[in-house]
């Protein structure tokens, strides 16, 4: 018989990383991963982009321009058994439970149901005219963007073929955290007519909730500058965001 500390998780489960859709058609979802990454990477970088100096004969200057971050891990999905570190909804735990004592031939939770979910992030949603903006969190590691991408590698099937184990390698890219920013500074007068240049990794949704504290708003600013192609923005490019009441 085991005698000793018991397992602290059974006692105060782990704090499991969350992500959450902040707009669009399914804003306020939010998936509670399975397990814990075992560790994340930040990364970010400078491209120096290479120029004539005037009448400098054929001197180049350098001119630095900053990506945004990106943040990478791994994430592993596992339907043939469970315990107090495993996440997900109540329902979820207990369907993990009750799957966990069944023959292996047997298990009937297949594991694309749980990847599927984060895979489907990278859909394109019509409702904002982009895919979805999301917020990550875990203890103090907070941090909104985008899926930028994801891949799925099943390594572990039942009897029958139907995968039961998974891992998904996902990277996903900085937005500046638009509705934070929106509280500590508020909204420059949209009742005012403005122009702003078109930056790398800029959005209209970006723009009009920046602006207006509306992302829908996106078709307001499409429509003055004659875009017909929102998704298509240059660099340097000009745009007006009109005034509205």
């Amino acid at each position: 018989m085991f005698v000793g500390v018991p397992n602290p998780n059974i006692l105060m489960p782990l704090e499991k990383m969350t992500i959450t859709v902040t707009a669009g058609d399914e804003k306020g979802k939010k998936i509670t991963v399975l397990y814990n990454p075992e560790q994340y990477v930040q990364s970010r970088s400078v491209n120096m982009t290479k120029e004539n100096a005037f009448g400098a004969n054929g001197q180049e200057s350098q001119v630095p321009s900053g990506d945004s971050e990106t943040l990478s891990f791994t994430l592993f999905f596992d339907t043939m058994s469970a315990g107090a570190e495993v996440g997900g909804s109540p329902i979820d735990k207990a369907k993990f439970a009750g799957n966990s004592l069944l023959p292996s031939a047997a298990k009937m939770l297949d594991v694309r149901d749980y990847t599927q979910e984060i895979y489907n992030l990278m859909r394109f949603d019509t409702s904002i005219h982009s895919i979805p903006p999301l917020k990550l969190e875990w203890s103090s590691l907070q941090f909104y963007g985008y899926l930028a991408q994801c891949t799925q590698t099943f390594t572990k099937f039942n009897e029958k073929g139907m995968p039961v184990r998974a891992t998904m390698e996902c990277v996903f890219h900085q937005v500046t955290n638009l509705l934070e920013d929106a509280k500590m500074h508020p909204f420059e007068s949209p009742d005012t007519t403005k122009y702003r240049t078109v930056v790398q990794g800029d959005s209209l949704w970006a723009m009009a909730v920046k602006e207006y504290g509306q992302p829908e708003q996106w078709r307001t600013i499409a429509s003055a500058n004659g875009l017909a192609n929102p998704r298509r923005l240059r660099s340097g490019e000009r745009l007006v965001l009109p005034a509205i009441d």
